[in-house]
């Protein structure tokens, strides 16, 4: 009698499982991947992190061992070895993905470098090359890789850009010509991915806490004899005597908020400026406005002042739905 009961409970033991197994397997099959580009330091990492957190399973994308191994201890993260630069590593790992059975319903493009090349017409053209190829070409690269994914799941594609893909400064034409491009790909993907109700956007980050000065000042090393007897030599020492050290600046929440609004929210948008206070909002605006008016100026078809409103009160009328009422 007593081994009938034994077996029944084991019976029940087993059924239990079976069920709580049968339950977790579908919780998995179910939960929305995001393939997190640059997932290491800074935004990447703090994305990758909250996302996880939120139940996404992340699939978090770092070039170092040991980032690969610091990112496998998060709690719904697989860390991928990928080198947006090289086509076997993505080609890896979007067979990694594949295989894994979950589909990919987000890709964020946030592997990215700072400006190393200096003043454009004294800078290394390898240099520059470098800069374009990890900040354009290798997000064009791995969003080609994974967009099959994507669209198979109707998902949604968000890039990391940057407010200085709306301005440029003396130093820092290699990064911000790669924002500019980085504006335009991520338009042009919206319009070609509507046809597949896939959404595009693209993050404007300001200053926020990250490695990325730090990162620069390695790359750049010391200064060498030419650029101190440079036209841009003050511009090259004030490179090297200013602080990497970018603390001071708030850790990177809002942009997560951002990252995740284009993600899952039924209603993306296609922008997302997110700056940490006024006077850089103010300079990410200007330098628009600015263009506008370069562009107005003396020109065959110039536009009035009023015109110029008229235009600008209808964009937002648009943006903010209520256009025709």
């Amino acid at each position: 009698m007593r081994n009938i009961f034994q077996i029944l409970g084991l019976t029940i033991i087993l059924l239990v499982v079976g069920d709580a197994n049968i339950a977790a397997a579908e919780v998995t099959k179910n939960q929305k991947a995001v393939l997190v580009t640059g997932a290491s330091t800074g935004i990447g990492r703090h994305a990758a992190e909250t996302l996880a957190a939120k139940g996404y399973f992340v699939y978090a994308g770092a070039r170092k061992q040991a980032d690969l191994d610091a990112l496998n201890e998060i709690l719904n993260v697989q860390a991928i070895r990928l080198d947006v630069t090289k086509q076997d590593e993505i080609a890896a790992a979007v067979e990694t993905v594949r295989q894994a059975g979950r589909g990919l319903y987000g890709l964020v493009n946030n592997a990215g470098i700072g400006s190393t090349a200096g003043p454009i017409i004294e800078a290394d053209v390898s240099d520059i090359r470098w800069v374009l190829d990890v900040n354009v070409f290798g997000v064009i690269d791995v969003t080609k890789a994974f967009a099959p994914l994507i669209i198979e799941s109707k998902g949604r594609i968000t890039t990391i850009g940057s407010i200085a893909g709306t301005g440029a400064w003396v130093g820092g034409g290699d990064y911000t010509m790669s924002k500019h491009a980085i504006e335009a790909f991520s338009d042009v993907l919206g319009l070609e991915m509507a046809r597949f109700d896939v959404h595009a956007s693209v993050i404007q980050p300001g200053n926020y806490r990250s490695n990325i000065s730090k990162s620069n000042r390695e790359r750049r090393g010391e200064l060498t004899e030419a650029q101190k007897n440079s036209p841009y030599a003050d511009y090259y020492a004030g490179g090297r005597e200013g602080s990497a050290d970018r603390s001071q600046y708030k850790e990177p929440d809002e942009v997560t908020a951002a990252i995740e609004h284009s993600l899952f929210d039924p209603n993306p948008q296609i922008r997302y400026m997110v700056v940490p206070n006024r006077p850089e909002a103010e300079w990410t605006i200007g330098n628009g406005i600015r263009r506008i008016a370069q562009r107005n100026e003396n020109q065959e078809h110039s536009f009035s002042r009023a015109e110029l409103i008229e235009m600008l009160d209808q964009a937002i009328a648009v943006e903010n739905g209520t256009a025709g009422e």
